[in-house]
């Protein structure tokens, strides 16, 4: 699909849809690394989650191992300090005035691709991959094709190097994501992403479901059991 030695970094959130797109490039790419972010994020249990998900996948999957390079966290207290969100301070989940869930973080997901672009221009990595949806989604506008579009010709107009920005998810539905991870990495990926990835934006682990832990009332719980349910239906 690509140059024989392309290198890859990945979003890596140690979610459902970060660890379907980690798979995906280990599958694409030859070599490929991940960076997260800790924002003051209120279900900041994902940090951890993403730890082991690293770990399994590179204890089960001898293939990726190879391929699996460097983990990095970036700390990035300033987008708790400038959004109020519900992602990162205390409220109800609710929508806003303007129509948009007051769980988004304005300008997160432009900050992590263009620190995403930066570590990939030192480290030799032009396609970063996240896994940012529009037919699936909780009405973001950073998660939008056009946007992440922009945001690549951005990237590689300020860098002055061809960046490519990849969202294998960006038109298919929670549904069809748990059967991505399944064509990717059989019963054993859809098992760690069940048993090992974290979604909700409660950081709620304390109760475990056909489709994983969480709150099962958030919006991000709500996408994940429907999502579930589908696959479930459609096999």
């Amino acid at each position: 699909m690509f140059e024989k030695d392309a290198r890859a970094l990945v979003l890596f959130s140690g979610g459902q849809d970060s660890t379907t797109c980690l798979a995906w490039a280990l599958d694409a790419f030859a070599h490929v690394e991940t960076v997260g972010f800790d924002y003051g994020q209120r279900h900041d249990i994902e940090l951890s989650c993403r730890t082991t998900v690293i770990q399994h996948l590179r204890a089960r999957f001898p293939a990726w191992a190879e391929k699996l390079g460097a983990d990095r966290v970036l700390d990035l207290p300033v987008l708790g300090d400038v959004a109020d969100s519900t992602l990162t301070r205390e409220g109800e989940i609710a929508l806003d005035a303007s129509g948009l869930p007051n769980t988004f973080v304005p300008g997160r997901n432009l900050l992590f691709f263009t620190l995403a672009g930066a570590l990939g221009f030192r480290r030799g990595a032009r396609h970063l991959v996240g896994g940012m949806c529009e037919t699936d989604y909780s009405g973001y506008p950073d998660c939008r094709d056009d946007t992440l579009k922009a945001l690549q010709v951005a990237l590689g107009l300020g860098m002055d190097t061809r960046c490519v920005i990849h969202t294998p998810l960006m038109w298919i539905d929670k549904g069809e994501t748990w059967r991505m991870a399944h064509r990717l990495g059989g019963d054993a990926l859809v098992e760690l992403i069940v048993e090992d990835t974290h979604t909700c934006y409660r950081g709620d682990r304390t109760a475990r479901h056909p489709w994983g832990y969480g709150c099962a009332a958030c919006p991000a719980c709500d996408l994940r059991r429907a999502g579930w349910d589908a696959y479930v239906k459609g096999n």
